[in-house]
C-alpha cells in the first residue's frame, strides 16, 4: 500500500487488467478462439460427408460444402497470428477426435480401448501444442 490508502494494490490490478487487455493479446486469444471453430467445423463437414453420401444428397451436400469453406477461412484467419504448425495440427487434431467420437456415437462405430487410448493420445498432443505455444 502506498500511504495507507490501498492505491498501490489497485494500481496493480489495473496494470494486470491493462497487461491482459493489450490488443496483440486479445488478438492472439482471439486466434485461438477462431482455430477452435475452425476445428468444430472441421466436425460437421467430415460427418456431412458420410450424410450427404458421396455428394448424392443434396441438402447434406451444401452443409458439407459450406462448412468446409467456413473451416478453412477461419483457419486462414487463425494462422495470421499462430504458429502454422501448431495451427494446422490442433485443428486437424479438433477434426480427428471430434468425428471419430461421433462415429462411434452416430454410426455405431467400434469403441475398442485402443482406439479411445489413441484418441486421447490425440487430446493430450493438442493440449501439448497449445501449452507449447505460451512457451
Amino acid at each position: 500500500m502506498i500511504n495507507g490508502s490501498g492505491s498501490y494494490s489497485l494500481a496493480r490490478k489495473l496494470y494486470f487488467l491493462e497487461v491482459w487487455t493489450t490488443p496483440i493479446l486479445i488478438e492472439v486469444y482471439m486466434s485461438w478462439f477462431i482455430l477452435f471453430i475452425a476445428g468444430l467445423l472441421g466436425i460437421f463437414w467430415a460427418i456431412g460427408l458420410k450424410y450427404s453420401d458421396g455428394f448424392t444428397k443434396f441438402w447434406p451436400s451444401v452443409g458439407t460444402v459450406l462448412s468446409l469453406v467456413a473451416s478453412f477461412i477461419l483457419l486462414g484467419i487463425a494462422m495470421k497470428d499462430l504458429p502454422v504448425g501448431t495451427a494446422y495440427a490442433i485443428w486437424v487434431g479438433i477434426g480427428a477426435v471430434g468425428t471419430a467420437i461421433l462415429g462411434i456415437m452416430l454410426f455405431n462405430e467400434s469403441a475398442d480401448i485402443l482406439k479411445i487410448v489413441s484418441l486421447g493420445f490425440i487430446c493430450v498432443g493438442i493440449i501439448g501444442l497449445k501449452l507449447a505455444h505460451n512457451a
